[in-house]
């Protein structure tokens, strides 16, 4: 039976009908179907619209196909999509009294509300397995407080830190990630139905009824904007998308710190393969691909935004292209948050690599600037140009941090300000050092432990 054969005498060609089905992608909408098609005919039911009989058959058909599965559809492309081909098994089951489900019901606005439905599963979905990671990096900041690591700039060596400080960087991204989609959840959470083809409807519907009936937490005030509007997807596709730029970030530092020259870690075999000729190699495969699949979210969210400017209100079949895109950023970057997650948590770490990566180019010569500053009460300039000359002369005479004393920085001061600055050896060697570098940052939010441990503190309240 043709559902919609009232306006056309001939058929759409083959050709035309595959080009325009959405059958395929519609899959994913399936349950949120059989959920809307319910809500709706209760409501219609409960508000005596329909036939109290007629209702409890679609019910009943309803109830029947979710316990069948879409196998139980049929999904020829010759239905433009699921809810097509929805109706015509229902029809196929109770006869005629099936188009009673359709009535104050477009396309428009149920396709919308199953999106919706179906998005916000995924929101849920995705902010619980963040969580699920910022709890396994907690953990691991917890048992690296005294793990010395470098921390760079221009990816060249700046100042001793730990890997927890670090960690918790990671922490706080996903965090804001999180609290992204949590912000994003509520743009989310508006019911649509009711507003039919863009005007609402002649029937006395009560959409606030089936708003509660599918979870939603409020209706949406204008019916053009309730069949139209895609800005939602466009927004959780950017939280998607900005979610990728965190974990392709991971990822590559994951490549950088396992490569020979740093050595810092060493991915689980689990995330690494060898090279098809050179057998002493193992590569960071995985995480060069979660680094190069982060970018495709980006992708996704240009599309979405380029098929949204310039189409008039209100609905239009552009709107239909939209939903792979999203789907598409949604799977992939959940699959990426999975591998991430995993090579993270199995990472092994070289913490006498680290430690001596912590002491080494002269990444504590900021403190030895600060001592000046507080013992000697110079100005920061000052002390900076000291240093910057200590560092020269260093490297000039091939010596290293730890080979600094006393009379080598009093000789680079003379040279600077015309006088010695007289610190002592002991505190030239404190200040060289970089555990005492990192435990002497205890402001908030620094690399000390005792800041590092108010971090984490923070973080599971956050969690909890």
């Amino acid at each position: 039976m043709d559902l919609r054969a009232g306006r056309f005498d001939g058929q759409m060609s083959d050709d035309a009908a595959k080009f325009s089905s959405s059958i395929e992608f519609d899959k994913r909408i399936f349950d949120a179907d059989i959920k809307v098609n319910r809500a709706h005919t209760t409501m219609l039911t409960e508000e005596g619209i329909i036939p109290k009989e007629a209702g409890e058959k679609i019910l009943a058909a309803l109830d029947k196909l979710e316990d069948e599965g879409i196998d139980a559809l049929n999904l020829d492309p010759s239905f433009e999509d699921i809810h097509m081909a929805l109706e015509d098994y229902i029809t196929n089951l109770i006869g005629p009294e099936a188009g009673f489900m359709h009535t104050a019901k477009s396309r428009n606005d149920q396709v919308c509300t199953d999106i919706r439905l179906t998005l916000k599963d995924e929101i849920e979905n995705t902010i619980s397995n963040i969580k699920d990671f910022i709890t396994t990096i907690v953990n691991m900041a917890k048992e690296n407080l005294d793990t010395l690591f470098i921390a760079y700039t221009h990816l060249q060596h700046a100042q001793p830190n730990t890997f927890a400080h670090h960690l918790m960087a990671y922490a706080n991204e996903l965090r804001r990630d999180c609290e992204r989609f949590m912000d994003t959840y509520k743009r989310v959470d508006m019911s649509p139905l009711g507003s039919a083809a863009l005007a609402t409807t002649g029937f006395p519907i009560n959409r606030e009824r089936t708003a509660q009936l599918l979870g939603f937490s409020e209706v949406m005030d204008n019916s053009i904007d309730g069949v139209s509007s895609r800005d939602f997807i466009a927004e959780s596709v950017f939280d998607y998308a900005m979610l990728s730029t965190t974990l392709g970030k991971i990822a590559d530092e994951i490549v950088i710190w396992s490569s020979y020259e740093f050595r810092m870690v060493e991915c689980s075999n689990a995330y690494s393969s060898t090279s098809s000729i050179m057998p002493q190699k193992k590569n960071p495969d995985i995480a060069e691909l979660a680094r190069g699949k982060s970018t495709i979210a980006y992708g996704e969210l240009m599309t979405i935004m380029t098929i949204l400017k310039g189409i008039p209100h209100s609905y239009n079949r552009d709107l239909q292209e939209i939903t792979p895109h999203l789907w598409s950023a949604v799977d992939n970057t959940n699959d990426i948050l999975q591998i991430v997650h995993g090579m993270l948590a199995t990472l092994t770490i070289n913490k006498q690599r680290t430690a001596e990566l912590a002491g080494a180019n002269f990444a504590t010569a900021t403190e030895l600037a600060d001592v000046m500053v507080r013992e000697k009460n110079m100005p920061f300039r000052t002390a900076h140009n000291i240093v910057g000359r200590v560092v020269s002369d260093a490297i000039e005479q091939n010596l290293k941090a730890t080979d600094l004393d006393d009379e080598f920085i009093n000789q680079a001061a003379i040279e600077v300000t015309g006088k010695p600055v007289d610190l002592g050896d002991e505190l030239v060697k404190q200040a060289l050092d970089p555990a005492l570098n990192v435990k002497a940052r205890t402001v908030k939010g620094g690399p000390a432990p005792s800041a590092v441990k108010d971090a984490i503190k923070n973080m599971e309240n956050f969690l909890n």
